[in-house]
């Protein structure tokens, strides 16, 4: 069985740490780094199997503008991206996700969020809707979302779901 390659990419050094120790016990091939800028020279290189993306690092949403980065990349839009996060995650069962966050915004309880992230439990289909810089909502799909603290048993169910 070939080796999975996972990226990493935070710029918590004890995060990736941790990660990294997670995933190199149970068989995969970890790389790292620091920032968008490294994140995206990585995974147009060394083309992981799987990328994990931390949000805030050089800025606030530094790890969203990299996932549309790849998502915008006709060959890298292909591998997974886990989002990892310690802010809650909204649920539905509804089909469209992108459109249950714009019902989410329409609710005075989330209408003032700046982050939402919803996912549908039955689908597993994910995605973010953010409002950037200049006030705008912003919508992407991604492949779930990692909870900070990292759970091992969590982060590698999630993994071997999308890598199966």
């Amino acid at each position: 069985m070939e080796t999975k390659k996972i990226l990493i990419v935070d710029d918590d050094v004890d995060v990736i740490t941790v990660i990294e120790t997670i995933l190199k016990k149970d068989g995969y091939e970890v790389i790292s780094a620091n920032d968008k800028k490294e994140g995206l020279e990585k995974i147009k290189n060394e083309k992981p199997d799987l990328a994990i993306l931390d949000v805030m690092m050089t800025t606030h949403y530094e790890g969203f503008e990299l996932a549309q980065e790849i998502l915008a990349d006709k060959e890298l839009a292909k591998i997974p991206v886990l989002i990892q996060t310690s802010l809650d995650v909204l649920v539905t069962t509804r089909a469209d996700v992108q459109a249950m966050a714009r019902e989410f915004r329409k609710d005075p309880n989330y209408s003032a969020l700046q982050i939402l992230l919803v996912k549908n439990v039955q689908s597993n289909e994910a995605g973010i809707d953010y409002r950037s810089e200049d006030g705008n909502n912003v919508w992407f799909p991604v492949s779930g979302f990692v909870r900070k603290p990292v759970d091992a048993e969590k982060v590698l169910t999630e993994i071997k779901r999308l890598l199966s």
